[in-house]
């Protein structure tokens, strides 16, 4: 009897090839990224935007100085009305207090003041801040009145912003307002035959447009 034939050996499997480092880094490598153009804005979105710039500020600006002007009536009309309740103050017992008051006797009560601008060097200029330039325009004079029994605070080159808020405050120690602007008109007059009472209706119809306006406020 035959022995039965042993049964084949299993073939080898193949070889794999060794896979080296740079084979598998090459194998692995992400494409670089692609270049993207970067576009910039056109000649026309430029003009576009800057025509809408130019228009917002020629609107906005005004209406912030306007804005900014009304703010700052009341601490104008608050130092005046310190410097007249002192200069009232110091005058008491003598007659024709004023008649040597000037513009350098408010420029030196107000020196420290941070409202309003005062030369320092020459206590000539006061600006007042309201409307101007500061320099020759929109400043503060005093200069006697009734020879020297009253005195007048003069502010010239004053916004329509400030109209009539500064009148208003300021009649509370003023016996005489007379503004210029549209108009020449005494809005008060405390001390005439038959007394003016103060009008702020009478106020703002005699303000023009701009700094153009000028308030004179006579204090006995």
């Amino acid at each position: 009897m035959m022995s039965p034939l042993p049964a084949p050996a299993p073939a080898p499997l193949p070889m794999s090839r060794p896979v080296s480092h740079k084979s598998f880094g090459r194998r692995w490598r992400f494409p670089p990224p692609s270049r993207q153009s970067v576009s910039g804005f056109s000649l026309v979105e430029v003009s576009i935007v800057t025509a809408i710039i130019l228009i917002i500020s020629i609107i906005g600006i005004p209406a912030i100085n306007s804005y900014v002007i009304e703010n700052k009536v009341p601490e104008v009309a608050g130092e005046l009305q310190r410097y007249v309740a002192r200069t009232k103050a110091n005058a008491q017992g003598t007659s024709n207090p004023y008649a040597a008051i000037d513009t350098e006797n408010l420029a030196r009560a107000l020196r420290t003041s941070s409202v309003v601008s005062v030369d320092a060097s020459t206590f000539a200029r006061v600006a007042h801040g309201l409307g101007g330039n500061g320099t020759t325009t929109g400043l503060i004079a005093v200069a006697p009145a009734e020879s020297g029994a009253a005195f007048t605070l003069t502010l010239d080159a004053v916004n329509d912003a400030a109209c009539p808020a500064l009148a208003s405050l300021m009649q509370r120690v003023a016996e005489r307002i007379e503004i210029t602007g549209d108009s020449n008109a005494v809005v008060k007059d405390a001390m005439a035959a038959s007394p003016l009472a103060y009008s702020p209706m009478n106020t703002q119809a005699a303000c023009r447009g701009g700094d153009s306006n000028t308030f004179a406020f006579t204090v006995w």
